[in-house]
């Protein structure tokens, strides 16, 4: 006789487990303590087996006979509902290890170490404040590009276009780690073209200096800096040196070779990660020693102010730039590459020298082991005229080119 709700909540524990059956195998067990479990009893292949559906009242009658009816559904097409059971959990389980938030943090740990300090922590914290909480939570596999396309526009409305290009370019990455790794099969970045979607980028160069007048008043003004002895200091290498800000900064004794006159910039600090060496002009070690005399027996050559273990903060030099009277619309930190790239190129020296130098040579993986000593004899050469020529234009010199138009 079939079960109704009525006989179920009336029906007492006994001193055994009690079994009260609905037909087609489904049965409610009844436990001495009171507890109401659904179980359906089966055979399949030749072997009898059970399978629970949960506890009444919280699996009501109604459910049971239909989870008994898909399961009878199942037998009918040569499936063990118990195994199936097991199958459909795993997946998702599977499903849930795999989502974008996980896969993501996953290519993230592999990524970091490859990477400069400063340039993690940004790529975490996009991901947790632009990613993750809109489809960190989704399956990788279920991902297309209209949900990549929701993350990109979420972060275009604010305005901050560059940082939607460059998530389109992260998320891409973690897509195509994805599919590396057998944990997808596409990538839904590569059905979105930015420019079909965003507004043309508006490029914007650095502020510099680059009129050779213009240059040597800021130069006087650098030495008439009165701000603290560690900043004067980085300020006078910089226009020397024109390495990046970042490089200058997280400058190290250890990286320095007095006797062959050259700081080398381990891959780990550069932009492109390949070594860099820096030929240093006289000048730039006059002024390395006068520093040394008070940070060098530490590990930076320009600590921050609070303490000696980390570098100076990336905002000094830029500051220091703002306390002289120059606007951030007139120059910058890395402004004096800029500077450098222009000045030196009127000055006639060699394009390609001008560019190694800059650390703007082309990578690949053939010359990649030996391209940051390519023109290094004739960049050692560039660096001293280089400094002398800042010298005659800090003097208020005429200096005269090193090479001659031809009209």
């Amino acid at each position: 006789m079939a079960l109704t709700d009525t006989a179920i909540r009336q029906a007492k524990p006994g001193d055994k487990r009690i079994r009260l059956f609905d037909g087609g195998g489904l049965y409610l067990e009844i436990s001495p303590a009171g507890g109401k479990l659904w179980r359906l009893k089966y055979r399949f292949n030749s072997k009898e087996k059970l399978l629970a559906f949960g506890c009444y009242p919280d699996i009501s009658l109604a459910v049971a006979r239909k989870r008994r009816a898909e399961a009878r559904e199942l037998l009918s097409q040569g499936i063990d509902p118990s195994e199936h059971r097991k199958a459909t959990k795993s997946m998702q389980a599977g499903l849930a290890a795999n989502t974008f938030e996980v896969i993501g943090r996953e290519w993230y740990a592999k990524t970091a170490p490859t990477l400069a300090q400063s340039t993690k922590t940004k790529l975490l914290k996009r991901l947790e404040s632009d990613a993750f909480p809109i489809i960190g939570h989704r399956p990788i596999t279920e991902l297309a590009a209209p949900d990549l396309l929701s993350v990109i526009r979420r972060i275009e409305s604010r305005g901050a276009m560059e940082i939607a290009r460059r998530m389109h370019n992260i998320c891409g990455r973690i897509f195509r780690y994805a599919v590396g790794h057998g944990l997808s099969t596409r990538d839904p970045s590569r059905d979105i073209e930015l420019k079909d979607i965003l507004p043309p980028a508006n490029v914007q160069h650095h502020a510099s200096v680059t009129d050779p007048q213009a240059a040597a008043e800021l130069l006087r003004a650098i030495e008439g800096f009165t701000g603290s002895f560690t900043t004067r200091c980085a300020l006078r290498l910089a226009p020397l040196l024109f390495v990046r800000p970042g490089e200058l900064r997280h400058a190290e004794w250890a990286e320095l070779d007095f006797t062959k006159g050259e700081w080398r910039i381990p891959a780990s600090k550069m932009k492109m990660k390949e070594q860099h060496i820096v030929p240093l002009p006289t000048q730039a070690i006059i002024i390395l020693r006068e520093i040394q005399a008070v940070t060098g027996g530490g590990r930076y050559v320009f600590p921050g102010e609070r303490t000696r273990a980390r570098p100076m903060s990336e905002n000094t030099v830029n500051a220091a730039l703002r306390r002289m009277g120059y606007t951030k619309e007139e120059m910058t930190g890395h402004g004096f590459r800029s500077m450098a790239s222009t000045l030196l190129h009127e000055l006639g020296l060699p394009h390609a020298v001008i560019e190694r130098q800059l650390a703007h040579g082309e990578r690949n993986k053939v010359s990649a082991a030996y391209n940051y000593a390519e023109y290094l004899p004739e960049r050692r050469k560039m660096m001293q005229q280089w400094a002398d020529y800042l010298d005659k234009l800090k003097a208020g010199a005429d200096v005269i080119l090193l090479h001659r138009k031809t009209a």
